[in-house]
């Protein structure tokens, strides 16, 4: 029986580090399939400032749930009795936060935040995923999408 609990466990902590690593990117050079094949207006500027930050990460509730079943397995090999009870809540307690930050902890991702003139005077600042290659005074597109969402390329 040990080595049921144990092959469970095992199986739902794999499974929570393969659903918190495939969040979507927001790099300027990656596209969803939604995204393909749409219209986007075409802006041109001049970079004046970039600065390092954060894109915090999410919890859409699933890294919570398997760490919650992999605590509760887990807890539910110690003890006997009511201290096997105990152990189980406990293990699922620990395991859901767990989860929850394993989860939000692989989402959070670098990003840059672009500070740019356009050619025709109005200054925008756009935030993505960084992509590591932009400088002051580089010369870029913004591409606006029909949602209202931009990004900048080269």
């Amino acid at each position: 029986m040990n080595f049921q609990k144990s092959l469970i466990f095992l199986t739902t902590l794999c499974t929570l580090f393969i659903f918190t690593g495939c969040g979507t990117s927001q790099s300027g050079r990656v596209y969803s399939q939604g995204q393909a094949q749409r219209s986007l207006s075409v802006y041109y500027g001049t970079i004046i400032e970039l600065r390092e930050v954060t894109i915090e990460g999410s919890n859409s509730g699933a890294g919570a749930v398997l760490g919650g079943i992999a605590g509760g397995v887990l807890g539910s090999t110690i003890g006997s009795g009511r201290g096997r009870t105990l152990a189980t809540v406990g293990g699922a307690l620990a395991g859901l936060a767990a989860g929850s930050a394993i989860e939000k902890g692989a989402s959070t991702k670098p990003a840059t935040e672009f500070t740019i003139e356009l050619d025709n005077g109005r200054m925008m600042a756009v935030v993505q995923e960084s992509d590591g290659y932009y400088r002051v005074g580089d010369r870029v597109r913004l591409l606006q999408a029909g949602d209202g969402t931009w990004r900048v390329r080269q």
